[in-house]
């Protein structure tokens, strides 16, 4: 597709867009008070902004002729220095969010004036089984009120106009680690949410909920449970038959944590399962299989969550390939028909286009190079032909794409105008896949079955990998192809936002949010926002005049892990920005950084072998949320400054949980005394090597399984 089509197509497609935007809001307007979503995109009321997901604006006020004059309306700062991830939704002139801790915003759009703000009050000592930093991603607004789900597994809604509580339900059995960090979503006066939790031991269901009363409607398991205790369906009875062994004990896994979108149309639901416990399927499953529905595609149907149809993209799982990213609904002329179709830039690598009332694949191509573990997709079934250096039982190996994926829970968009996806994508990650071979589940802490000490060959031929690069990538997913892509420094980046203004909008991990022309992906317009973004951009009207606004904070599972070589991020405050086109407000960016490199604030006399054995218990107990190498990059401490009080508090700190209420906690059930002494040893060592986040070697590398 040249740029001539592009802009033919533009012209072609004008018509065909303002028809579709009025039909799409037609069903918006039922269902996303407080406000009706304008056929004019007034108001942003939904996560994606319409059902279909696909993070397009039809405003235009903001277009590549003018782009030049954007500047900062208003700023607020939210005192945090933890991810901020969420959606921020707009109606009727106010801004409703989420924070750290599940809090919940409402602001006035056109100053940032908070007009209320609820805390639901998460116990900090769930931390430690809550995967990838304590965020949220988002509200569902309906019938005037405010939903959205907590870390400790709660659905809540709120009253939009107050923020006071209407109902507040318990979603998951709370004495398992299950969490919610996904936003929800308004499907047919219901209100639907995931859960997370697999990285633990769960088993993962999607819920739906009565919008008005709070009371349960439909619940649908993602994997089948002990048989001896009966399925509760047939699709989950045929499931079964694709597992081995006692699956159910270590709960299955395959939590739906982020994306769901719905058809009214169809009538259908569709969401994405994460992955299994443990990750690898000799561990969770001994004899293999495909483990439905783990790491799957889903539609179900939305007035009773019976399963319609579902597609495996990675069958029997083992490199924590979940397909829990952003899933867009389009219609789409293939092969000189138009199909409805269902997309995703999955963790794997690969982009899925799907019928979305059938489920039948149409097609599936590499959105990334340096892909190892498959060397390509049958194009008839859609299965994967998966790479014999991919897997070698429970010995270990090297694959890309990593964990961290080469599309993760950042959302893409779709324009419908220039036909294109842009997608947040990550090149040339791999990972080193160790399984433990005597694993035994263990809910209480990080539980995905690889061996934290592992030292062989196969760790030394990571560290001479190259590092992996980040990049925005226009891709044409009817012909299933990149059109252009875009480079950047560092290699996460945020969600996408795409407009009528011939505009796509993208935050990066060292705090540059920019607009880039879509049908080219020229760079017109950037801001320094003062720390990483991770979150999505959106835009609407708020006194006539087309705003945009956006999360800014780094964390997450990138911000916490902090693996090496992947660029200068910028840690620091979250805030909420705000920008229009002739705005002048400056940005003052609290300062966020220690001075000067770190030193050991005591000296401890431990012997190299009693450091080892701490860096060892490291990898396995503490990289999670301190970074490999004990080198932090954002949110919570870096143990290399500690001062010389808290490392006299260290065994009360780790053992008696003396820091449990600022969010860490207690390890007395899996950690003695020699053991916390070995790992302050490892931790002191680490800071007298002083060495600088941004300096870091390759050969540094823990053995997470995040690794380059």
């Amino acid at each position: 597709m040249s740029n001539h089509t592009i802009v033919v197509n533009m012209c072609l497609n004008i018509l065909l867009l303002l028809v579709g935007s009025f039909v799409l809001t037609l069903s918006a307007c039922r269902s996303s008070s407080p406000s009706k979503a304008l056929s004019d995109g007034a108001d942003w009321t939904m996560h994606g902004r319409t059902y279909d997901e696909q993070r397009f604006s039809p405003l235009d006020q903001i277009s590549e002729q003018n782009i030049g004059q954007l500047g900062l309306v208003w700023s607020r700062e939210l005192g945090t220095t933890r991810g901020l991830e969420a959606t921020p939704l707009v109606s009727n002139g106010v801004i409703y969010t989420t924070g750290e801790w599940s809090m919940a915003y409402a602001l006035d759009a056109k100053t940032g004036e908070i007009l209320w703000t609820f805390d639901p009050r998460v116990s900090r000592a769930r931390v430690r089984t809550i995967c990838c930093d304590v965020v949220n991603r988002g509200v569902a607004l309906y019938h005037s009120k405010v939903y959205f789900g907590t870390l400790d597994g709660r659905l809540i809604a709120l009253d939009a106009k107050s923020g006071n509580p209407v109902w507040d339900v318990i979603t998951v059995d709370q004495s398992k680690p299950y969490a919610i960090t996904g936003a929800p979503r308004i499907a047919k006066d219901m209100v639907l949410i995931g859960n997370a939790g697999s990285e633990f031991g769960v088993r993962g269901y999607i819920s739906a909920y009565d919008a008005e009363s709070g009371k349960l409607v439909w619940r649908t398991f993602s994997v089948p449970g002990d048989p001896a205790k009966g399925f509760e369906s047939k699709a989950l009875e045929s499931a079964a038959k694709t597992w081995h062994g006692q699956w159910w004990i270590a709960g299955g896994g395959g939590t739906p944590w982020d994306t769901i979108a719905y058809d009214p149309n169809l009538d259908l639901v569709y969401t994405g399962t994460g992955n299994g416990v443990a990750w690898y399927r000799d561990l969770r499953s001994p004899g293999g299989g495909d483990n439905l529905y783990l790491a799957s595609i889903l539609a179900l149907r939305a007035s009773d969550g019976e399963l319609v149809w579902h597609f495996q993209p990675t069958p029997g799982d083992n490199w924590d390939y979940d397909a829990t990213q952003p899933l867009i609904l389009a219609d789409l002329p293939i092969n000189g028909s138009t199909r409805k179709v269902v997309m995703q830039a999955s963790k794997n690598g690969f982009f899925y286009v799907l019928d979305r009332q059938t489920g039948q694949f149409i097609s599936a191509k590499a959105f990334v190079n340096t892909i190892t573990w498959a060397t390509g997709i049958d194009p008839k079934t859609g299965h994967p032909l998966e790479s014999p250096t991919a897997y070698d039982g429970l010995r270990p190996v090297l694959v890309s794409p990593s964990p961290a994926g080469a599309h993760n829970w950042y959302p893409m968009a779709f324009h419908p105008v220039t036909g294109l996806v842009y997608v947040p994508a990550r090149e040339g990650d791999t990972a080193l896949h160790a399984p433990e071979k005597g694993w035994k589940s263990n809910p209480t802490l990080v539980n995905i079955g690889n061996d934290p000490g592992y030292e062989g060959p196969v760790l030394a031929k990571l560290l001479s990998s190259p590092p992996p690069t980040g990049h925005l990538i226009a891709w044409n997913p009817v012909e299933q192809r990149e059109f252009w892509r875009v480079s950047f420094p560092v290699v996460e980046s945020g969600g996408v936002l795409a407009t009528a203004g011939n505009l796509i909008f993208q935050g990066r991990a060292d705090g540059m949010l920019c607009a880039y022309r879509a049908t080219d992906g020229k760079k017109l317009w950037e801001f320094d926002a003062g720390t990483g973004i991770m979150a999505p951009p959106v835009t609407y009207l708020a006194g006539g005049v087309q705003h945009l606004t956006l999360m800014v904070g780094w964390g997450g599972a990138a911000g916490l892990v902090n693996a090496p070589g992947t660029g200068p991020f910028k840690p620091g405050f979250g805030r909420i920005l705000t920008f229009a086109v002739g705005g002048h407000a400056k940005l003052d960016v609290p300062p966020f950084k220690h001075n000067g490199p770190p030193s050991a604030a005591i000296h401890m006399s431990a012997t190299p072998a009693t450091v080892h054995a701490g860096q060892i218990l490291y990898g396995k107990y503490c990289w999670y949320c301190h970074g490999v190498i004990a080198v932090a990059g954002a949110s919570v401490p870096d143990l290399r400054y500690a001062s010389a009080e808290t490392h006299r508090q260290f065994e009360s700190i780790v053992l008696r949980g003396a820091r449990e209420q600022q969010g860490m906690p207690s390890f007395k059930d899996a950690l003695n005394r020699d053991q916390v002494r070995a790992i302050q040893s490892y931790v002191l060592s680490r800071a007298a090597a002083s060495v600088k986040p941004s300096d870091t070697p390759a050969a540094a590398t823990s053995r997470a399984p995040f690794s380059r």
